[in-house]
């Protein structure tokens, strides 16, 4: 039995599809699609259950699965069956760029960060103040070297985006590209996922890192917290400026 949903546009629902087939390549765990017609994309239907200990535990092995199975650079977009998708990428109804390069911070700070930091303050939902924070942790960021490899990313993987079903965890609703492994937990840690430390410590176990390898949760949540003070409005303003404010914190800035 199938889900069918309406995307934004045609090209929302095909990255969507391209980005669940790539990330399913590495997991059972990733809902399967089904097709897409136009703006619809049809997924397989999830029978819901409540979240377990274990079934977070599973889902911290799975993510660190999809994690090592890799992407060609950081911001390529999803490949599936080695096709890469050359429509335009999402995270939920609005576009983001996946300009692929071998540096993650670059990636990062002017694909991901800045361009939704800057469109929340010309919206007028973000202080100035606000904006000159992330700017400077921002810069910060570019001071440090990363040595980290391109990972397979969900790329929006909040609560909501992690469902339990009969079968286990089951990842739904990507924004799918090359990414840092750490941005899909801190997300999780955003947004309150069920059960964390049991993902964590699946994760650990699957991926064999360290215990404090996500030590740099704040530099990960700018992203989300800046697509949220974009498109939910000045609520978020403040969070995004913790946000910041933890990222020099983390870097010694």
């Amino acid at each position: 039995m199938g889900f069918t949903k309406h995307a934004p546009s045609a090209d929302a629902a095909g990255a969507e599809a391209a980005g669940l087939r790539w990330l399913r390549e590495a997991s059972p765990c990733v809902v399967d699609v089904l097709g897409t017609d136009g703006a619809t994309i049809t997924t397989r239907l999830v029978e819901s259950a409540p979240a377990t200990p274990e079934a977070a535990y599973r889902a911290g092995r799975e993510l660190a699965r999809i994690h090592a199975a890799g992407a060609e650079a950081f911001g390529c977009p999803p490949a599936p069956g080695g096709e890469t998708w050359t429509g335009t990428n999402y995270i939920g109804s609005i576009p983001q760029r996946c300009e692929p390069t071998d540096d993650w911070v670059m990636f990062y700070t002017e694909q991901r960060v800045l361009p939704f930091a800057r469109e929340a303050h010309r919206k007028g939902n973000i202080e100035t103040a606000t904006l000159d924070l992330v700017d400077r942790a921002c810069v910060a960021l570019r001071g440090h070297r990363w040595e980290v490899n391109p990972a397979r990313i969900h790329g929006d993987l909040w609560a909501g985006n992690l469902l339990f079903s009969t079968d286990g965890p089951v990842f739904i609703d990507p924004a799918a590209h090359g990414g840092h492994p750490e941005t899909d937990l801190a997300m999780l840690a955003l947004f309150g996922a069920p059960y964390l430390g049991e993902i964590r410590r699946g994760y650990i176990e699957e991926s064999g890192a360290a215990p404090d390898f996500d030590s740099s949760t704040p530099i990960h949540q700018l992203h989300p917290l800046a697509v949220h003070a974009q498109t939910h409005g000045s609520a978020y303003g403040p969070e995004l400026r913790r946000a910041a404010e933890g990222t020099l914190r983390v870097l010694g800035d």
